[in-house]
């Protein structure tokens, strides 16, 4: 007998404490009758399962799960315990796609995909969340017998008992028993072979060279990029402060002077977010825009500021906010497509309301050197990238982006960098940020556009990355450049070079 049964009762399908029903003659009704089992699906699953299906289609989770979760009806403990497992389910599939087809005995690519997203939600359910292995598998068999047949549900069944049938540190063996390290690192925490590589020499390249630290920093790493990150919001100096939204249930950051945490809660619950005073934001993105604006430079009368890649206008926005302390200071805002630049709007309507001078224009950055050169005082190139510093908030892109994506993205990178060099005047200051730590994305970028140039500098951006308390962040790396990392700093990845023209 169980202990739950002998305390009179059993765990439902959320791992919660229920009391036995009982039957004439005092009999216990256990959770796994037949007749008590359900026959559709738990509404929490099911809105994890169609959040999938739309990912497969192209979706991304961040924005089509809130979708979901309303058309269902779902809110507090039953919209964080479907958001749980449409996230997990996502971010580990590498790991859980390892083990179905060793329980299934068959490789993953040959199982009907619909089927396959209800077999990773029950893997995650029975080894990553604290759901009971019987209720995980019963209440994914309902899922299944709803959305994917009858026929279906007997094979989702099989395979999810055979999945009870070992723990996750058994699961782990069986799966990368024979494989090289890295190689088995990729199916552990459940990144593509080549990001783990990537972030390997990423963090080589940030001076981590003993082996056995870099291993032991690249594990901390990718169970930083598997934790659920917590929500940062960002108080836009002028339009709002940190202790109104700590007054709204957040707690002020460490680290950045205009970040606050949400330890939960829905952040358009917040009077300032919804009217765009405040924001949600990383707090890496929150430390880049302020080390940005810190940065001196030699003009002490009217300045212009440009965003040369803007969208959505995160940045954009604190930076205006930031220019409003300066006196006659212009902000140019610049995005390549009409839709983002929409967003951008939206995004800075409070911005704008204040009165901060802000010029929002759509045209490709990489053309604006030579239209306006030597114009700006300050520049920020928020280059579009790889996005592997920011797979926590992602779960989805590390299985959409490929090896191929790099090359593409880098011939981007250096003609965005060289435009804004180009449109900075002489004394200006270019900020180069990225939200991936990839050599070929970061440091790789900036040596190739200085190294044809006499007339840039690469100047120490250590200083100017300052905490709350108004003390250099420690652990940024060898310089002058800085990188950010999930799990030093509690941040994204973020990469930030400070170029500074003659």
């Amino acid at each position: 007998m169980s202990n739950d049964e002998q305390r009179g009762g059993y765990r439902d399908e959320r791992g919660r404490q229920r009391p036995a029903s009982r039957r004439a003659g005092g009999t216990k009704r256990t959770a796994l009758r037949p007749a008590d089992r359900r026959r559709g699906g738990d509404p929490t699953r099911k809105a994890a399962w169609e959040v999938m299906r739309a990912v497969a289609d192209g979706a991304y989770a961040n924005l089509e799960l809130p979708k979901v979760l309303r058309a269902a009806g779902l809110h507090g403990r039953d919209a964080a315990f479907a958001t749980e497992l449409t996230y997990g389910a996502i971010r580990m599939r590498g790991l859980y796609d390892a083990v179905i087809e060793f329980a299934a005995g068959r490789p993953a690519g040959q199982i009907d995909p619909p089927v396959l997203d209800t077999l990773r939600l029950g893997a995650h359910q029975i080894l990553g969340m604290r759901v009971p292995s019987h209720a995980a598998a019963s209440e994914t068999v309902a899922l299944a017998r709803e959305v994917n047949g009858a026929g279906a549900s007997g094979f989702v069944n099989a395979v999810l008992r055979r999945i009870t049938e070992r723990t996750r540190e058994e699961w782990v063996r069986e799966v990368t028993a024979g494989r090289s390290r890295e190689d088995a690192l990729a199916v552990e925490y459940s990144h593509p072979a080549w990001v783990v590589r990537a972030l390997r020499g990423a963090l080589r390249s940030g001076g981590v060279n003993d082996d056995l630290q870099l291993d032991a920093a690249l594990v901390a790493l990718l169970e930083a990029d598997n934790a659920a990150p917590s929500v940062s919001l960002v108080a836009r100096p002028g339009l709002a402060t940190v202790q109104e939204l700590v007054d709204a249930g957040a707690e002020p950051s460490k680290l950045s002077p205009v970040g606050a945490i949400l330890p939960g809660g829905d952040p358009a619950d917040i009077p300032a977010v919804r009217q765009t005073r405040a924001a949600v934001q990383d707090e890496g993105s929150q430390l880049v825009a302020l080390a940005l604006a810190a940065a001196p430079t030699p003009v002490d009368g009217p300045q212009e500021w440009l965003d040369l890649c803007a969208g959505p206008g995160g940045k954009a926005a604190l930076l205006a906010a930031l220019a409003a302390a300066h006196e006659d200071v212009t902000v140019f805002v610049n995005e390549v497509s009409e839709h983002r630049t929409e967003l951008v709007r939206r995004t800075m309507r409070a911005v704008i309301d204040a009165g901060v001078e802000v010029m929002i224009g759509t045209g490709d950055g990489r053309d604006l050197g030579a239209e306006e050169p030597d114009t700006y005082d300050r520049v920020l190139v928020d280059a579009p990238c790889t996005g592997l510093g920011a797979l926590r908030r992602r779960p989805e892109a590390r299985w959409r982006r490929t090896p191929g994506d790099v090359n593409e993205l880098t011939a981007t990178q250096t003609q965005l960098l060289g435009s804004a060099l180009d449109a900075a005047k002489p004394g200006g200051v270019v900020a180069y940020v990225t939200c991936s730590p990839h050599v070929a994305e970061t440091t790789e970028v900036v040596r190739s556009v200085t190294k044809g140039r006499g007339d840039v500098t690469v100047e120490d951006a250590r200083p100017l990355f300052r905490d709350v308390a108004g003390e250099q962040l420690a652990h940024l790396g060898a310089g002058p450049t800085v990188q950010l990392w999930p799990h030093v700093h509690g941040t994204d990845a973020m990469f930030f070079a400070l170029l500074r023209k003659k």
